[in-house]
């Protein structure tokens, strides 16, 4: 039988399925029980910056968008966090929800702004989606190696300071696959440095987005009703993206696709979503 994980691991390009048998079976459901068990209020972490580009990537805030509805939708107050790199794009997917700016800043500073954030916002759960880790060196990189630490704000203490997170990443190198570290290290095309932060529950996909379209898929089932955007909303949601002056992340170039996917491929994943949903509730 088709799962969730099945779906949001097609056309895995970068080989981060290798991680799967490292993870439950059911990783979707069980991040998906965590943030259930503690209803409140969610901070949703994203936003990463292609630096050969100048420009943050489509991937990331849409998929924290889609995060961000169902989880409305069920009756969670939601904000999202990022930094001043990445602010334009997420603010364009947000809607009415607030878009907290995490300052760039050294280590003391930054633990210092987490604690604020966390005892201001006070959020039930923390959810890193695509948004870069730090790695074993005490540096950000991006999948190419290269030290994008300048344009990055630290918002790895914000898990470090919370206990119920989840993590969501498509390369290795994001907030979360600090989870399996050791694993992720020795596995082709993965980095041989990847992220040291780690989250209560770890997510992957093929495209980051797409693990968030699963989260909210998992979410639908549990609570018996279709969560998942439309097609056209989250189309729509990377066109904002790109508008904002976002980029494919893994060409750099100013064009509305998803790491390196045009939107009729990329619509796949959300398509068999809803008919994974939909037979569940049917």
């Amino acid at each position: 039988m088709t799962t969730i994980e099945d779906i949001i691991l097609q056309k895995d390009g970068r080989n981060i399925s290798a991680l799967r048998p490292y993870l439950p079976s059911n990783y979707v459901e069980e991040a998906a029980d965590l943030i259930l068990a503690h209803p409140g209020k969610a901070l949703i972490v994203t936003g990463f910056y292609i630096v050969y580009a100048r420009a943050p990537e489509t991937a990331g805030p849409p998929g924290a968008a889609a995060i961000g509805e169902a989880l409305s939708r069920i009756g969670y107050e939601v904000a999202y966090v990022t930094d001043q790199y990445s602010m334009g794009a997420m603010k364009s997917v947000a809607g009415d929800k607030r878009v907290i700016e995490f300052p760039v800043a050294g280590h003391k500073e930054s633990a210092d702004a987490a604690r604020h954030i966390l005892e201001t916002e006070s959020p039930s759960v923390v959810i890193a989606i695509e948004r870069a880790g730090l790695v074993g060196d005490g540096t950000f990189r991006n999948m190419h190696g290269t030290d994008i630490s300048e344009y990055n704000a630290k918002i790895d203490h914000l898990f470090d300071q919370h206990p119920y997170s989840v993590g969501i990443g498509d390369g290795g190198n994001e907030i979360g696959m600090g989870n399996l570290r050791d694993e992720a290290a020795s596995i082709d095309r993965l980095p041989d440095d990847p992220c040291v932060t780690t989250t209560t529950k770890l997510m992957v996909a093929s495209v980051s987005n797409w693990g968030g379209l699963g989260l909210a898929a998992a979410l639908s089932i549990k609570k018996g009703e279709n969560l998942l955007p439309s097609i056209e909303t989250e189309n729509g949601w990377v066109h904002a993206t790109y508008e904002s002056g976002a980029v494919d992340g893994p060409t750099g170039e100013h064009r509305p696709y998803v790491d390196g996917f045009a939107l009729d491929e990329y619509n796949s994943c959300l398509t068999d979503l809803h008919e994974h949903v939909n037979a569940a509730l049917s």
